[in-house]
């Protein structure tokens, strides 16, 4: 995770929106074989069993409804590797979410969910990088 913590110490700095936890959960894996298969990646297939349930209970312990009694909205802010967010968002859209490897993510793009307190999920962005330098573009 050495690369996200580097982002979420930029992202602390900048934003100065407190003191960020490391959560473990959120490291990068296999989160599910992917459909269809490809030929470039192929993870053993014990780590889909392994890092498929961490990454299933990160989903479920950062993405929910909030309570509808909740005074505001809240934002959270979750730096992690593209396989997390790609299975995130399939999950959150309830798609297909074998189909998580056909999203291309840039590198340090920003990709962001709204989940309204009736459950209802917008995708806002997926994979921003227009802050970026095209120079220092690169895709996974």
């Amino acid at each position: 995770m050495t690369r996200a913590l580097e982002t979420a110490k930029i992202i602390e700095e900048e934003l100065g929106c407190g003191e960020f936890v490391v959560d473990p959960i959120l490291r990068e894996g296999p989160p599910i074989p992917p459909e269809p298969p490809v030929t470039h990646w192929n993870p053993e297939k014990y780590e889909f069993f392994i890092e498929g349930p961490r990454i299933e209970a990160a989903f479920r312990k950062y993405i929910y409804r909030t309570d509808t009694d909740a005074p505001e909205d809240t934002h959270e802010i979750i730096v992690c590797h593209a396989n997390v967010i790609r299975y995130f968002t399939c999950r959150a859209l309830q798609f297909p979410p074998e189909g998580w490897l056909r999203l291309a993510l840039g590198n340090g793009s920003i990709t962001k969910l709204s989940v309204t307190s009736s459950g209802r999920v917008v995708l806002r962005s997926l994979s921003e990088t227009g802050y970026m330098d095209p120079e220092f573009l690169t895709y996974t």
